[in-house]
């Protein structure tokens, strides 16, 4: 495990595998380098990229300074940005999603967007998240009732009754747990973007990097929605639906996705700089000197 300190001095662990272009892999709700698809995600992804895993602020060997801001999160991805060298690629799954087209819309370091289904809503094909829903979180928190909180999240994204009291007695619950206390940083990185309203494009006029959405074919209609919304908000985005996944991230099948799209865009070719620019006067300039 590495680390790295973010603009207000929090340390932020990371770990970085592969070879290649720099791939940062930015996770959803609860989970992190010790939880979640982005451990499998990396191996998949090690062999075409150097990529970057880490633990979001609050979670695992990250620090958790206060107060929380979206802005917090953003430069926690710009440090890891810098520690790559300046430029990189990111994966964002679920809220993950989200916070990735927040740090694309600040940072120039960022080359290319794969966002896996942000869990906006933005029609009327479901019901649409209310306030209470944050205000329950901090007062299930405020009262150390973590269970209660990440209870909340499960039956926030549809998961029966009955699945929810399982999770209780399986060993991942402990690690659930541990992290509750970040929820409230998803729910507000979501924004106002689980009103059921349409998403306004001149929000993200700036992102204007290469960007693919990708939808689980098998996701439920208002995901798919959401999918189909971000890519046409996005100035240069394309939409990609898997057939037979969900919102759950399967590595074996989105790892060759995300690799054609980001491998495709590395050779493009990229805008001419002002020192490409003055490099190229000063050779013809030679060139066309007399012998």
């Amino acid at each position: 495990m590495s680390e790295v300190r973010s603009s207000d001095g929090t340390t932020i662990a990371y770990e970085r595998s592969g070879e290649g272009p720099a791939l940062i892999l930015v996770d959803g709700a609860l989970c992190s380098r010790a939880l979640g698809p982005m451990p499998r995600l990396a191996e998949q992804l090690g062999g075409r990229f150097t990529v970057y895993t880490y633990d979001r602020r609050g979670r695992g060997g990250s620090g958790d300074t206060q107060p929380y801001a979206v802005e917090r999160e953003v430069e926690d991805v710009e440090a890891l940005i810098d520690e790559a060298g300046g430029s990189a690629y990111l994966f964002g799954a679920s809220s993950g999603a989200a916070l990735s087209i927040e740090v694309a819309r600040r940072s120039a370091g960022v080359r290319g967007l794969v966002l896996y289904e942000a869990p906006f809503i933005v029609d009327g094909s479901r019901e649409p998240v209310s306030d209470e829903y944050l205000v329950g979180l901090r007062e299930a928190l405020a009262g150390e009732r973590r269970g209660a909180a990440v209870s909340m999240l499960m039956k926030l994204v549809g998961a029966p009754a009955i699945m929810r009291g399982l999770m209780r007695a399986m060993p991942a619950w402990s690690k659930l747990k541990a992290v509750a206390h970040t929820l409230p940083y998803d729910a507000q990185i979501m924004g106002d973007h689980q009103r059921g309203e349409p998403l306004d494009p001149a929000e993200w006029s700036a992102v204007t990097q290469p960007a693919l959405v990708i939808a689980g074919g098998k996701s439920p209609e208002w995901m798919r929605s959401a999918q189909r919304a971000i890519a046409e908000a996005l100035p240069n985005a394309e939409l990609r639906v898997l057939d037979r996944q969900t919102h759950m991230v399967k590595a074996k099948v989105t790892a060759p996705v995300v690799a054609e799209f980001l491998s495709a865009l590395g050779r493009e070719p990229q805008p001419e700089t002002d020192q490409d620019r003055a490099r190229e006067a000063v050779e013809a300039a030679l060139h066309a000197r007399p012998l």
